[in-house]
């Protein structure tokens, strides 16, 4: 197998510099808890291969202001932590969703050069 890159390797690398950005896209339309967004990422299991590294980016975009928390009460058991995004968090996914475009325009161009663009 030397010589030869896995495809984990390459998915994981896609995630890492994605996933962020994916869970700010999702709270957009309003807030969401935690297994919400788990249960979306990881319904095709290609953004989020499981539930482990979810909790960890919510903390990390916490800490750098891209959302923010609220607990509220359930009525089928505990209270949840709900994630929203703040104004900073709305400015960044905004940028990431004009950069991404470009990249994936001139991505795709370089993979499959005979396609339209």
């Amino acid at each position: 197998m030397s010589g030869m890159v896995a495809k984990g390797a390459v998915l994981a690398n896609l995630r890492r510099g994605a996933l962020e950005y994916c869970i700010l896209a999702l709270l957009r339309p309003g807030p969401r808890y935690g297994l919400e967004i788990a249960r979306e990422l990881t319904r095709d299991g290609v953004l989020m291969g499981g539930e482990g590294t979810l909790y960890p980016l919510l903390a990390r975009l916490r800490k750098s202001g891209l959302v923010e928390t609220t607990w509220q009460e359930s009525t089928t058991g505990p209270p949840r932590r709900y994630y929203a995004l703040t104004n900073a968090g709305q400015t960044a996914l905004a940028t990431f969703v004009d950069t991404w475009r470009a990249f994936s325009d001139a991505v795709d161009a370089v993979l499959d050069p005979d396609e339209p663009s």
